[in-house]
């Protein structure tokens, strides 16, 4: 679990949008993520896919997020790389 330490919310006319989350590289790291990939931000909420940025400035065990519906600001959420390559889902690929 790790904690989410800064939340960014994003206007329309903003440059720079969409979900995101800025991990510490060792976070990263044990989590098989690298910058740029999308993960999963599984909150005490809902779950969204966001992108990956690998940020030298967040502390071990905290998060960085922005435009990440269903989480806030020291709450504890997951990370997790999404699973691809199985085929667990009955008729998707049939």
């Amino acid at each position: 679990m790790l904690r989410v330490a800064s939340f960014v919310g994003t206007r329309v006319a903003d440059s720079e949008r969409g979900p995101q989350v800025r991990l510490n590289p060792d976070d990263a790291r044990a989590r098989l993520l690298v910058d740029g990939e999308l993960a999963w931000v599984q909150g005490p909420r809902r779950q969204e896919l966001a992108t990956v940025v690998i940020d030298l400035t967040m502390k071990r065990g905290d998060i960085g997020l922005r435009d990440v519906a269903g989480a806030a600001p020291s709450e504890l959420v997951r990370v997790v790389k999404p699973d691809l390559d199985s085929h667990t889902r009955r008729g998707l690929f049939a």
